[in-house]
Order: structure tokens, then C-alpha cells, then sequence
């Protein structure tokens, strides 16, 4: 392996090691939560003590950043890598500036959405993330970029996609980050409700992500292995 495989491996590495974990805690605190409000409700105690809802809350913002964080980086290695490669530095600088400050507007815009009060700059901060997160996804689309995109999204197979799960899922964390004060200030528990089925819904896309995304490092070849594997027929599973 030389530096350009081990790069590679940062992605997987950091949503292993941090990320998943952090899911783990947070869906335990969440459900420790669920369970202290019926038997608080039902029985009028709990012996759930009532700091678990303090926890979820800040493991919870933990884990939209990290979340974040892991999709950009894991978008930023085949962005600059193909750029270094292709030496779209020199020949392409307007695209390059261009997609180096939407990492960086990304990343600001999810920082002040942790420092955003009102629910018009939540709102404001939190579709500008989400709109970083697209652009720099489909940046082939939107640049007219000829040929392939340099971020493997798996169009043909969108269903199975390791990136489609990434960009939905953090979609989603980037919402329940925008609507906590919503989630306490609701008496309706409307958005509470909102909350949850948009959490079950990102718990089951955490899951795919873990398949596809091991899948992905079983199809991914070392550097000095693509020339031979790239002659090779897909479809028909025959090599040179």
C-alpha cells in the first residue's frame, strides 16, 4: 500500500472507530428517554434517572458533526485525489475554487446552525448544509463535468448506493440538529413524533450504510492493482 491507498482508508476508518459508536450510545439514550417519559407518564416515576435526556441531546449534536464531517471527508479524498491526478489544479482552477469553497461554506454553515437561536436561522443554516452536502455530491452534474463523476455514487444500482444512504442520512442529522428547540418547545409532540420516524429511518440507513460500505472496500483495488483489474469484464466476471 502506498500513501495514496492509505488515504483511502480515513473514511471507513473514522466512521468505524468514532461514528458507529456514537450511534450505538445515542439510540441507547434514546430509547432509555422513550422508556423514563411512558413510565413517568404511566406510573408517575421512573427509576430512569432523568439525565439520559441531557445526554441524547448533546451525543446526539456529536453526532450530526461527526456524521457531516465523515460524508465530506469521504467525498473530499475522490475529489482532490482525481483533481491532483487529472491536475485539474492547473487546467480547471475555476472548478477547483469553486469546489473548495463549498467544502468550506458546508462546514461553516453547520457551525453556525449549532450557534443558531431562532427557527429562521436554523432553518436558513440548515438547508445551506444540506445544499453543500448535494452540491459537492453531484458537483459532475452541476459543473457539466464530461465522463464520469469523480465521486462514485452507484447510479445504476441507486437502491444499494453507499453514497445515496450517506447523503440521506446526513440530511437527516443536519434536520434533527435544526429542530431540537422545536422537540421541547412543541406541547403537541408533533415534532417529537417528526423526530423519532426521521431517527428510525436514519438507524435503518446507518445499517445499510455498514453493508455497503464494506461491500464498497471489497470492490475498491489498491493503487497498483487498477490497471489490470480496470481491463477486466464486469459483467461477464472474466480478466485478461
Amino acid at each position: 500500500m502506498n500513501l495514496t491507498d492509505y488515504a483511502s482508508l480515513i473514511h471507513p476508518a473514522i466512521a468505524v472507530a468514532f461514528v458507529f459508536p456514537i450511534i450505538g450510545i445515542v439510540a441507547h439514550f434514546a430509547w432509555q428517554t422513550r422508556q423514563r417519559r411512558l413510565q413517568s407518564t404511566g406510573e408517575g416515576k421512573s427509576k430512569i434517572p432523568p439525565i439520559v435526556g441531557k445526554e441524547h441531546v448533546k451525543l446526539g449534536k456529536w453526532l450530526t458533526g461527526s456524521v457531516v464531517g465523515v460524508c465530506l471527508l469521504g467525498m473530499a479524498y475522490p475529489t482532490f485525489s482525481k483533481a491532483i491526478e487529472e491536475q485539474a489544479f492547473t487546467q480547471k482552477p475555476g472548478e477547483m475554487i469553486f469546489l473548495t469553497l463549498m467544502f468550506a461554506a458546508t462546514i461553516a454553515s453547520l457551525v453556525f446552525l449549532y450557534q443558531a437561536q431562532s427557527k429562521l436561522w436554523r432553518a436558513i443554516f440548515a438547508l445551506l448544509s444540506s445544499l453543500g452536502v448535494l452540491v459537492i455530491g453531484f458537483q459532475d452534474l452541476i459543473l457539466r463535468r464530461e465522463g464520469f463523476g469523480w465521486i462514485f455514487r452507484r447510479d445504476y444500482e441507486w437502491q444499494y448506493s453507499h453514497f445515496y444512504y450517506g447523503i440521506v442520512v446526513t440530511i437527516l442529522m443536519i434536520f434533527s440538529l435544526a429542530i431540537v428547540q422545536e422537540i421541547y418547545q412543541d406541547r403537541s409532540n408533533r415534532w417529537r413524533y417528526v423526530h423519532i420516524i426521521a431517527n428510525c429511518l436514519a438507524l435503518l440507513l446507518f445499517i445499510g450504510q455498514g453493508m455497503t460500505g464494506t461491500r464498497d472496500l471489497l470492490e475498491v483495488p489498491l493503487s497498483w492493482q487498477k490497471t489490470h483489474l480496470y481491463k477486466c469484464d464486469f459483467p461477464n466476471k472474466t480478466c485478461p
